[in-house]
This record gives C-alpha cells, sequence and structure tokens, in this order.
C-alpha cells in the first residue's frame, strides 16, 4: 500500500476493518460520538482510497531524532539569533534583544541556557556566558516592561487580579465571529500588550484538564472582537517582506514564551526534507511552484491553480449540497488531475467539464500532495498542543494567532485565500447543508497528521482536536490576519536599535578614513564655509512640526502638505486627495483602490489602516515618507 502524500511514512489511514467504535459518552475521553464524527471517517476513507488507486504519488518527508541541544540551537536560528551560536561578537542581536519584554526575555535565556549546558556537556568550544549576551552587569541592555492591560476601572492593577473584558457596542473595532447563533456576550481582545506578560496575572495553581470536551454546535464559540488603537489594525500583507520576516522571529520568541507561561511545552519536529517536484501543479512545492507561476503573473502569491479551483468552486459550487463531503467520482478526478497536468499552463483545459464534487476533490488533492504540509511540519504539534493543553478559547486563540504568524509567506497567504473560501461555504449552509463543523471534520484531515492504525479512543480524541483547530481557524480568521499591534511596536524598535547601531558604525568608519587620508596626502580645503554642517534631507525641510508632506505619484497632483490634528484619519487625507484630483483624475489612478502608505523611518513600508489617528503615527515615526499608492493585492 502506498503511503499518504505529506502525511509519508509516518502516517498510514486506516485499514477497512478499523470503522470508527461505537462506544458510550459515559467510557469516552471525548465528547465526540461515532454519529458526530461521521464526516471525519469518511474523508479518512475517502483519502485512503484515493491513495491506494494510485492517483496520488507518494513524497517522502522523514523525521530525523534531534541531539540534545540541536533544538534549542535551531530554535535560537529561527528567531534571528544565530549569531548566538556562532559567537560573533560583533553582531549578537542586541536590536532583538533589547526589544523584548521580560517574559520573552526569559524564553530566550532559557533555550540560551540549555543550549550552552549542553556544549559544556560535550566538551565543545567555548560559549558566551548569558550574562555577556543578556547584560546583565551592563546597564546599557534593558528588556521593555509592558504594563499589564487592560485595568480595571479605577485604573489599579492589583497582582493576580484578571483583567476584566467589557461588553461593546461601538463599531471602530474588528468584529469576528459568524452571526447565527452568536452569544449575546461579546469579549474584548486587546493587541496592546504582549500575550505573555498578560499571562502572569492568571493563577499559577491552575490545572488544564486532561480532556477537552468538544461540543459541534457554532454557538459555543464565543464571539470576539479586537478594539482598534490609534493606530488602527495591520493585516499581514500591510508590511513589508523586511518587516514580517522580523515579526516571525518576535512571534516565535513571544509563542515560546506564552507556553512557558501556561506551564505548556512548545513541541515541534525536527525535519529532514525531501525535495518534491520542480515543475508541474500537484505535489509540487508552494515555493517552487509561485516561482514558476509569477514568471506567467508577475507578483502572484496564490498559486495559479489553487486560485482557479477556488474561483470555480466559488462561482458554481457554493450552493451545491454535500460540497466537500460528498466524494467526486475517483476515476473522474484521476484523469482530470492526468489533464490539468497536462493542458494548465497552455490554457486549453476545459472548465466546463469538471463538476462541483469533483473540483472540491481536486481542491483537496492538492494541499493534501504538498511536500510540506500547509501549517508546515515543525509545528504541527504545536497546533495540537494548543487545543490539547489549553483550556479557555481565548487562550487558544492566542496560541493560533502567533502561529499564523510564523507561517512562511507562501504557506500564510495560500491558507489565507482556502480559509477565507471554506468561510463562503459555511455561509451557504441553508443550501449546502454544510455547516461550521461539517466543515472542519472535513478538511482536518487533509490539513494535520492522522497517526494510528486502528480507531481507539485516544484517536477518536485527536480528531476532535483537529477538526476544533479547523473550526477556530474558519471562524476566527479575520483576527488571525491582523498583525498584534505590540508586535510591530517591537519592530519599531528594533530597527531604530539598528539604524542606531548603523549610524554610530558610520560615524566609527568615517573617523578612520578621515585620519588615514590626513596621514597619507593632503587634501584641498573645501569650497563651502568652514563649519557649515550638512543636514540629512529629513532635517532640510521647512515643515513645521504636525505638519505632512504627502505624495501621490498617480495622481494628477503629486503632492500637497497636510496639517494634522488630533482627529485626523488616513481616510480623511485620502479624501482630501480624491477631492483635489476629482476633476481631472490621472488615468493611472482610476479603477484602483488607494492606500497612504508609511514609508521609511522605523518601518519599512506600512499600507495604514483607513482609521489610523495620523498625528500618532507621525508621532512615532516622524522620520517616514507619506505616500498614497494602491495596497499591494
Amino acid at each position: 500500500r502506498k503511503s499518504l502524500p505529506r502525511y509519508r511514512r509516518i502516517n498510514r489511514m486506516l485499514s477497512n476493518e478499523s470503522a470508527p467504535p461505537a462506544f458510550s459518552r459515559s467510557n469516552s475521553q471525548a465528547s465526540m460520538d461515532s454519529t458526530s464524527m461521521e464526516d471525519f471517517w469518511c474523508e479518512v476513507e475517502n483519502i485512503k482510497e484515493s491513495s491506494e488507486d494510485g492517483s496520488e504519488e507518494a513524497t517522502l518527508l522523514e523525521f530525523k531524532p534531534a541531539d540534545e541541544g540541536e533544538l534549542e540551537a535551531e530554535w535560537l536560528q529561527d528567531v534571528g539569533l544565530s549569531t548566538l551560536i556562532s559567537g560573533a561578537e560583533e553582531e549578537d542581536g542586541q536590536a532583538l534583544l533589547s526589544t523584548l519584554t521580560r517574559t520573552q526575555a526569559a524564553a530566550v535565556q532559557k533555550r540560551y541556557n540549555t543550549y550552552t549546558q549542553t556544549l559544556r556537556k560535550k566538551n565543545k568550544h567555548t560559549v558566551r556566558d548569558v550574562r555577556d549576551i543578556f547584560g546583565t552587569n551592563d546597564s546599557s541592555l534593558t528588556f521593555e516592561t509592558v504594563p499589564v492591560s487592560p485595568v480595571p476601572s479605577n485604573g489599579i492593577q492589583l497582582p493576580g487580579q484578571k483583567p476584566v473584558w467589557k461588553s461593546v457596542t461601538s463599531n471602530s473595532c474588528l468584529d469576528c465571529g459568524l452571526d447565527k447563533g452568536s452569544p449575546s456576550i461579546t469579549e474584548e481582545l486587546s493587541y496592546e500588550v504582549s500575550f505573555s506578560e498578560s499571562i502572569t496575572i492568571l493563577p499559577k495553581t491552575q490545572e488544564w484538564p486532561k480532556n477537552q470536551r468538544f461540543k459541534k454546535e457554532d454557538s459555543t464559540l464565543p464571539k470576539f472582537i479586537v478594539r482598534k488603537s490609534r493606530f488602527g489594525l495591520t493585516e499581514v500583507g500591510d508590511l513589508s517582506p523586511e518587516d514580517m520576516k522580523k515579526i516571525r522571529y518576535l512571534s516565535l520568541i513571544e509563542l515560546t514564551a506564552f507556553y512557558d507561561a501556561l506551564g505548556v511545552e512548545l513541541k515541534r519536529n525536527r525535519t529532514e526534507r525531501v525535495r518534491g517536484r520542480e515543475n508541474g501543479l500537484f505535489g509540487v512545492p508552494l515555493t517552487i511552484l509561485l516561482e514558476n507561476d509569477q514568471k506567467k503573473v508577475p507578483g502572484i502569491k496564490v498559486p495559479l491553480i489553487f486560485q482557479k479551483l477556488l474561483r470555480k468552486l466559488e462561482e458554481t459550487g457554493l450552493e451545491t449540497e454535500g460540497i466537500l463531503r460528498v466524494p467526486g467520482s475517483a476515476a473522474r478526478v484521476k484523469n482530470l488531475h492526468q489533464e490539468l497536468e497536462a493542458k494548465f499552463y497552455e490554457d486549453t483545459f476545459d472548465w466546463d467539464q469538471v463538476r462541483n464534487n469533483d473540483a472540491a476533490g481536486l481542491l483537496k488533492m492538492f494541499i493534501r500532495e504538498l511536500p510540506s504540509p500547509l501549517f508546515t511540519v515543525e509545528y504541527l504539534p504545536a497546533f495540537i498542543t494548543l487545543v490539547e493543553k489549553i483550556s479557555k478559547i481565548k487562550l487558544q486563540l492566542q496560541a493560533l494567532h502567533l502561529l499564523i504568524m510564523l507561517l512562511p509567506e507562501a504557506n500564510r497567504d495560500t491558507a489565507k485565500a482556502f480559509l477565507q473560501f471554506l468561510k463562503k461555504v459555511v455561509a451557504n449552509e441553508g443550501k449546502n447543508k454544510m455547516n461550521l463543523w461539517n466543515v472542519s471534520m472535513i478538511v482536518a484531515p487533509n490539513l494535520f497528521i492522522y497517526k494510528g492504525k486502528r480507531a481507539n479512543q485516544q484517536e477518536m480524541q485527536a480528531a476532535a482536536t483537529t477538526a476544533h483547530i479547523v473550526r477556530l481557524l474558519i471562524r476566527y480568521q479575520d483576527i488571525l490576519w491582523t498583525v498584534p499591534s505590540f508586535l510591530i511596536s517591537q519592530v519599531r524598535k528594533m530597527n531604530e536599535a539598528a539604524m542606531n547601531n548603523s549610524k554610530r558604525q558610520l560615524m566609527f568608519d568615517k573617523g578612520v578614513r578621515k585620519l588615514l587620508r590626513r596621514k597619507t596626502m593632503e587634501r584641498e580645503r573645501p569650497e563651502r564655509p568652514e563649519g557649515a554642517v550638512t543636514f540629512p534631507p529629513y532635517l532640510q525641510s521647512d515643515i513645521p512640526e504636525g505638519v505632512i508632506r504627502v505624495y501621490a505619484p498617480l495622481h494628477s497632483k503629486v503632492s500637497m502638505a497636510i496639517q494634522l490634528n488630533s482627529q485626523t484619519k488616513a481616510k480623511d487625507i485620502l479624501a482630501r486627495f480624491h477631492c483635489e484630483n476629482s476633476r481631472e483624475s490621472s488615468q493611472n489612478a482610476r479603477g484602483q483602490i488607494q492606500s497612504l502608505h508609511e514609508i521609511g523611518g522605523n518601518i519599512g513600508q506600512h499600507c495604514l489602516d483607513p482609521d489610523a489617528y495620523m498625528l500618532d503615527v507621525y508621532r512615532a515615526n516622524p522620520q517616514a515618507e507619506w505616500v498614497i499608492k494602491p495596497k499591494a493585492s
């Protein structure tokens, strides 16, 4: 029997005789009985059958056992602190370390301690003392002390006191939750404070239940909203790739600190990847597939074949009863698979011949055949742990949020497109008979590794766990694609620290060159008056405090100075430009949605929320340039 692609050698599906057993709730560790799990097991059998008929080729991805200390070394590399391992004195991640909160710093110190102790046991090369890294005896390095919020109405946060979550009705927030059956009480989330810092006020003696109980009714999930700060909300695509790389560094540190604060082990797989196919559609790594697609459509972020399958289903399949659940013909899906491989890039494939259930089968096949899982092999255990070891939905959501921030760009963009489609499927439940739990049960086996050959009680619980994760991903996806503002603040501080280091190095280099010139040759006196000083461009400007110059290269009026006040929002500036250019609008700007961007200074590039208060953003980054241009798709 061929192993399932993407499940690899570690994953063999159930044999025909291992149907889910029927057992009473009294002796079940899970809250799901065999009836409510029927969709999951049917999907498992469909996957097994498609593997056995040879329609899916196996791609091996083997797990490599990690030696003592290797996981810590990989962790330090993944958070951008590889110089702590190499021992380079000139680059020890000071810019990153200087932005860490107390809990984040403790997480880094714990992993570095474990790593150095392992090296000493193995009699390896000399390592730097942790006190040298964290500046225990150096007052120049301090960690960010983040206040715990939100606070009670009296403004006093007592030790050990839980935060107060208020019911809100304002529209100045991100409202996440399906309206149908939503509970009347709405819980507010805050992005202003590090998640791990907030955990420090929870009782340390809290015990998590050994077995979670899941209810399939959609109404059991709470409704969350995220209150917009004066900086607005930032989506993952609103930041430059360079800043998103730093977000990933900080997210892994924060996730580790978050799990540490909860007393939960952050499990991670160490894998040895086997390169997949380099051409074709199915079984090709996302990065390679996108490289090939970008030759045809520059700047594309989601594979063309995946986009086409989603579009096909959205146009004709959302109202199909049992879509995703009812399998298409295995023979037809196999033939369509082969025909797509041959004709897709030639634009000769006839999409009208594809039935909706067959298109859904191809969509799930694409996900299963990825050489590496969509949510990455490394952190699949962390996804499972957040449900098995963390009891509260709010804490699960915060952990899931950080895991999404960790995803590589190609995985994150593809997952976002997929989850947006699943949300549309659920929205058409009245016609397609697929509610949130049904969809989650079908999708879970295609996304997550399922271990075991017999359907025992433990495996039944694991099935419910993966389905619950998918349910959270679909229900709260609007929250998950938003970058927490405390991480953006840390990125700003990283960039400022890096700029200060560069300036100091530049001043040193200039001093050395000047000294060498004096000792080797006579230089002519410059023509400019003695004592004249050349200021950087942002200091040469005659623009007064609180006034910004906004550039709009695609408009007929390309520049405008705007006086900011405490109520000026980004959308006000956009409206001002629209009004000024309405009569003689540039052809380039027509038909495009324009956004205000913050560029340079302590941020790479930041597409601003229309509700962002500009005076606050300006004060946070006075050296930035302000440009109106289309938002990246």
